[in-house]
């Protein structure tokens, strides 16, 4: 297995995972749309990283992040927006691969932390980043607003 950074030619499995993603979420298994994939990752003004899990040509995983600023004081933070392991390839190291490859980018960015959020309602995700020694932040409460 191993953890590297997604190309524009990975667009069609990105697409892929992100429709698994919907399904895992409750919405439909429809693929992302590819030209929204490469606008969002490969043009001049990337608004995400996405670094793919593989084991030889299959892909296992995905998980996307970007950089936030400013983090504390005048510092930045990578944010990871997404982390999602294939059913099959789950419990075999995969999110914890994805959590060190994640380090080695903040640290290499130079961030002072690493920040995220996760559902409360999937006891799997959050029993994995308690195991890794991260817990819950209180004080802040989440919004979104549709454009």
């Amino acid at each position: 297995m191993e953890i590297s950074p997604a190309t524009e030619a990975d667009t069609e499995a990105i697409g892929e995972i992100l429709g698994e993603i919907e399904a895992y979420y409750g919405g439909e298994t429809v693929p992302g749309d590819p030209a929204q994939i490469r606008a969002a990752l490969f043009s001049d003004r990337p608004a995400a990283q996405v670094l793919l899990a593989r084991d030889g040509g299959q892909v296992l995983g995905l998980a996307s992040y970007s950089f936030l600023w400013p983090a504390a004081g005048a510092d930045t933070s990578l944010y990871l927006k997404e982390l999602f392991v294939r059913p099959s390839a789950r419990r075999r190291g995969v999110a914890r691969m994805f959590m060190t490859a994640l380090k080695v980018a903040a640290a290499g960015a130079g961030c002072s932390r690493i920040e995220w959020t996760a559902d409360a309602d999937n006891p799997p995700a959050l029993a994995f980043y308690k195991a890794l020694g991260a817990e819950p932040r209180d004080g802040k409460i989440f919004f979104r607003a549709s454009l």
